[in-house]
């Protein structure tokens, strides 16, 4: 039992040890802390929020995904690890020991020989010590929490999912939370019913049983919008750095690139230079396509053998410390566009300027959409692709703009551009083979996506180191790149 102790003890230890490190500019427990306020103060009166973290998500038989978690988990908390609960008060609740607070976070509990496999946990210590919670407990410990939800006028959650796994080796695991929260609150589902005959009569045919609680599952998702959309000047230096990494990446490829190219080669070459500057993940599945390919708007395979003279659309972007780019450029293959590759990239060079040209405070993205439209509209109708104005909504058939930030697609309130958001202008031509036009232009797929912050002066192309200009690309890509050298030995 000794010896047993003593392993535990020195995997603890070690576990520990291996946080040094580790990058020093991530969110300070006080961007957090001042979020969570953020969030009390447009919270209802004698109102509670709660928050769960993101599932595990299994790969394959005994392997997880990377787990990522929830955004909004991590914006208020920056606690990283799953089975978790954040619970927020609106006002200070007093418990019997006299005690004020507004705040709980129940975190995974420490555990040597999980870590050993998974890695180190905070644990409650370090969720008071590095996140700055006072109240912070093990999981276990919200499954028989003591709050009264009753006596709330709202309780406040995200519907949720059910994509999460019951772990039969976890007795607090993200399933047990949200069964035991569903149960504090008295909202039980339909298979919770059959096993809680005793508590409840006559309801076997009844969906959902509440109580006196009064849930609310749309509330949170505004709020939470609304504090995300604007970002603050601590998110600000983050989200510049994973654009500027997305622009490093596309500039590098440029260099880089040649006929013989595979398109997943391509993406590695991004994901590469991704790594090289300290991003952890790409903040969504890569997109290299090489001509008909760059016409499926969400083409992931990449696995063209042969780029040839193609263009290649590249939409690629870097998740830096939780916040992603999305940056896109398309160039061609070979170093040089075709007489028909240059005329339909022009084309939404044009709308592009003219789509950041509207990203003012107070348009929205209604104006940046109809100001890149009516660009491409009329510039393919003059090429004599589209018959007419509403004939060429089938070559541009997706939005101009989103925003970005911790999601990719970031969470907003859809209403008028205020100073530090940050949004991308992509507009777009794709003109897949069979299309009713001439067949030179079939396979020519472009998107030109930049990602733009809005300021009281004017819009701020945060991702211009990419060039954008046709003449630009084709310069760039005769330099001379830094992976021209590497040559691996053939495996055939």
């Amino acid at each position: 039992m000794r010896i047993l102790f003593s392993v535990c003890m020195m995997l603890l230890t070690l576990t520990v040890t291996a946080q040094k490190g580790l990058p020093e500019d991530f969110l300070s427990s006080e961007f957090h802390k001042n979020r969570r306020e953020a969030l009390r103060t447009q919270m209802p009166e004698n109102s509670v929020a709660v928050f769960f973290s993101n599932p595990v998500r299994n790969r394959a038989n005994d392997v997880d995904y990377v787990y990522h978690q929830d955004p909004n988990f991590y914006y208020l908390t920056g606690y990283k690890e799953p089975h978790a609960v954040l619970v927020v008060f609106s006002e200070y609740q007093t418990n019997s020991e006299g005690k004020r607070y507004n705040e709980i976070l129940y975190v995974q509990e420490r555990n040597a020989r999980a870590e050993q496999w998974t890695g180190y946990r905070l644990g409650v210590e370090g969720a008071k010590e590095q996140l700055g919670f006072e109240m912070a407990f093990n999981g276990k410990e919200f499954l028989e929490s003591g709050i009264d939800f009753t006596s709330f006028n709202s309780v406040l959650y995200f519907d949720f999912k059910d994509d999460y796994r019951d772990s039969k080796r976890n007795t607090a695991d993200l399933y047990s939370l949200i069964q035991s929260f569903k149960q504090q609150i008295h909202v039980l589902e339909a298979f919770d019913i059959d096993n809680k005959k005793d508590q409840i009569e006559e309801e076997q045919d009844t969906q959902v049983v509440q109580s006196k609680v009064k849930t609310d599952t749309r509330t949170l998702g505004r709020l939470m919008a609304g504090l995300r959309e604007v970002k603050t000047d601590e998110e600000m230096v983050l989200l510049k750095k994973a654009v500027r990494i997305s622009a490093m990446g596309q500039r590098e490829v440029m260099k880089a690139m040649h006929p013989n190219m595979s398109e997943t080669e391509v993406q590695g070459v991004h994901e590469y230079v991704y790594k090289k500057y300290g991003s952890e993940y790409e903040g969504y599945p890569s997109i290299v396509g090489a001509g008909h390919n760059g016409c499926v708007l969400h083409y992931i395979e990449n696995n063209k053998t042969k780029l040839g003279n193609d263009l290649v659309l590249m939409d690629l972007g870097a998740e830096y410390h939780g916040y992603t780019a999305d940056v896109t450029r398309t160039i061609p293959a070979n170093g040089k566009f075709s007489k028909e590759q240059k005329q339909i990239y022009d084309l939404v060079y044009e709308a592009q300027e003219a789509g950041i040209n509207a990203t003012i405070v107070g348009n929205s993205m209604r104006d940046t959409d109809a100001a890149s439209r009516e660009i491409i509209n009329k510039g393919l109708v003059k090429l004599g692709i589209a018959k007419n104005e509403a004939d060429a909504r089938q070559y541009f058939p997706h939005g101009t703009s989103h925003h970005i930030g911790l999601d990719v697609h970031d969470t907003n309130l859809r209403g008028a551009f205020v100073p530090n958001m940050v949004i991308t202008v992509e507009p777009g031509i794709y003109i897949p083979e069979g299309s009713d036009c001439d067949e030179k232009w079939w396979g020519i797929a472009v998107r030109i996506e930049d990602d733009i912050i809005i300021t009281e002066n004017g819009p701020i192309n945060l991702s211009a180191e990419a060039p954008r200009k046709s003449d630009e690309i084709e310069a760039l890509m005769k330099e001379e790149s830094v992976l021209s050298g590497l040559q691996l030995p053939k495996l055939d």
